[in-house]
C-alpha cells in the first residue's frame, strides 16, 4: 500500500502515510504553456490511497488526472473536502445537480470513497463506487478540551447543524444548543441560543463548514451583548471565502479553529485518525 496526494492535501496525506506506516508517493506537477495541468507519479503499489481535497476547479482537474494515473492499482479515494457537494438537487429547470456530476467523475477508477463531514450525506449515493462519510466532530471536541474552558456552551448556527454540535459536545458531556433567529423589526434581528443562556459562559459556535462566516460573525456580536465571556468558532472545513477569517476575528471572536481537511494556518485539528481508521476498516 502507498499514499498519493494532490497539491492541496500534502500535509494530511503525509500524516496519513505515517499513521498507516506506508510510503508516500512522490508526484511531479507542472503545466503546459496553454495552462493545462500535467502530473507524473512516482512508483505505485498494488493498492493506493489517493488523498485529494477539492476546493476549486484546478484541484478537481488535478485529482481526476491523479486517479487516471493510478490506473491498474486498487484505489481508495479520500476526499477530505468536496466542492460542489452543496448543490445536491435541482431547484430550477435547467440547473445541474453539481454534486452528482462531480461524484460520478471522481468515483470512476476507484474501488471505494471516503468523505469527511460531507455537507449533504445524500451525495454519497451519486458515487459509482461504495462511499462512506466519516465525522471528525468528536476530534473537534477533544481539541476544545485542551482550551480548558470552564463550562463551555457548544452552539450550532441553526437547528440543521444541531447534530454536529451534539457530537462535538459529546467529547466531554458539555451543554449544546442551536442559535435561533428572531426578527424583531424590519431592521433588527435577534439571535440567541434556543433553550440555554450564554451569559457568563465561553461559547463555541461549531459547524461543518465556515464559508463566508456572515452568520457566525453576526451571532458572535449578539452573544457578547447577551453577556458571553468569550466566543470561539470551530469547523471541520475552513473555506473562508471573501475574507471570512479576518471578518470573524474582527468581531471579537477569541479564536477560529478548523481541521486539515483544507490546509490553513488555523488548521489545529487533524482528520488523520478517523481517516486511518476508515482505511483500515476496508482492509479487514
Amino acid at each position: 500500500m502507498r499514499v498519493i496526494c494532490t497539491e492541496k492535501s500534502q500535509i494530511l496525506a503525509t500524516r496519513l502515510a505515517r499513521k498507516l506506516n506506508v510510503p508516500l508517493v512522490d508526484v511531479k506537477y507542472s503545466r503546459f504553456p496553454d495552462g493545462e495541468q500535467y502530473l507524473a507519479s512516482g512508483e505505485l503499489d498494488d493498492e493506493t490511497i489517493i488523498v485529494g481535497c477539492v476546493v476549486d476547479n484546478d484541484a478537481l482537474v488535478q485529482l481526476l488526472l491523479m486517479i487516471d494515473a493510478c490506473e491498474g492499482s486498487k484505489n481508495q479515494l479520500v476526499l477530505p473536502y468536496m466542492a460542489y457537494a452543496r448543490q445536491d438537487k435541482r431547484f430550477k429547470q435547467g440547473e445541474p445537480i453539481s454534486a452528482r456530476a462531480v461524484a460520478q467523475a471522481l468515483g470512476r477508477g476507484v474501488e471505494r470513497v471516503i468523505t469527511v463531514n460531507i455537507h449533504e450525506p445524500e451525495v454519497l449515493r451519486y458515487f459509482p463506487a461504495p462511499a462512506r462519510n466519516i465525522s471528525i466532530a468528536k476530534g473537534i471536541g477533544e481539541f476544545i478540551k485542551t482550551l480548558e474552558l470552564a463550562d463551555p456552551l457548544i452552539l450550532s448556527p441553526d437547528d440543521g447543524a444541531l447534530h454536529f454540535a451534539r457530537d462535538v459536545a459529546s467529547a466531554n458531556g458539555w451543554d449544546y444548543d442551536h442559535l435561533e433567529k428572531t426578527r424583531l423589526s424590519g431592521l433588527e434581528v435577534r439571535m440567541a441560543p434556543k433553550q440555554l443562556c450564554a451569559a457568563s459562559r465561553s461559547v463555541i459556535i461549531v459547524d461543518d463548514i465556515i464559508s463566508t462566516g456572515g452568520t457566525i460573525a453576526t451571532a458572535a456580536g449578539l452573544l457578547y451583548q447577551q453577556g458571553a465571556n468569550d466566543v470561539y468558532a470551530a469547523c471541520a472545513h475552513g473555506v473562508f471565502t471573501g475574507g471570512a477569517y479576518a471578518r470573524l476575528m474582527a468581531t471579537g471572536i477569541r479564536d477560529v479553529i478548523c481541521s486539515d481537511t483544507i490546509e490553513r494556518g488555523c488548521s489545529r485539528i487533524s482528520a488523520v485518525d478517523e481517516i486511518a481508521a476508515a482505511v483500515n476498516d476496508a482492509d479487514h
